[in-house]
């Protein structure tokens, strides 16, 4: 699998295990954290949606102006765009360029796979331990935003952390299962 265009829509998601016993098992494990930040991501995305309506709506019925409405909308979209990128990648989800994809022949179309996982899980690797020195920073420091409501910068910098910390986990765990020996169907002997 590539990245999203072999996808089967009708397919369960963790249909495909690790043929290594260790990997399944943190294939599952990670699988159960993705679904559940998923389900918070939804939800955060509902509650930005209906703190944004509702700061239009009163400050164009009521006229009203809030201070803080902006502030929590960013925070809980950041959450969400962040903390699902795990998710995203077990899906083979993000966006990839596959231009070289059908010119190569498998073996090496294999190979440019697992550098591309490689080169992504060091990358993402690099930005949580940045994210994390801002998180850290934010913490000590008291940080926070500059606005009349003021909350604190760890909160964004410590979802920002997370969520790139499960993707960097999500890659590595991608790059070990094609070193290692692949993936099987979920039920499948070993």
């Amino acid at each position: 699998m590539s990245h999203g265009f072999e996808l089967d829509p009708g397919a369960p998601v963790g249909a495909l295990v690790p043929r290594n016993r260790l990997l399944a098992i943190l294939h599952q494990i990670l699988l159960a954290i993705n679904r559940g930040v998923l389900t918070l991501s939804m939800i955060a995305l509902l509650l930005g949606a209906a703190v944004l309506t509702s700061s239009v709506a009163t400050r164009y019925f009521l006229h009203w102006s809030t201070d803080w409405q902006d502030e929590v909308a960013v925070f809980l979209l950041v959450g969400s765009v962040f903390m699902c990128c795990a998710y995203v990648q077990s899906l083979r989800g993000h966006v990839g360029i596959e231009a070289l994809a059908g010119l190569l022949p498998d073996a090496l179309n294999s190979a440019r796979l697992l550098l591309v996982d490689v080169a992504s899980m060091l990358f993402c690797a690099f930005f949580t331990w940045k994210s994390w020195s801002l998180l850290h920073e934010a913490w000590v420091e008291g940080q926070t935003t500059s606005s009349s409501f003021a909350p604190p910068l760890w909160i964004p910098y410590g979802l920002m952390t997370a969520g790139m910390g499960l993707l960097v986990l999500q890659l590595f765990l991608q790059s070990a299962v094609r070193i290692v020996g692949g993936e099987q169907r979920q039920g499948d002997a070993a």
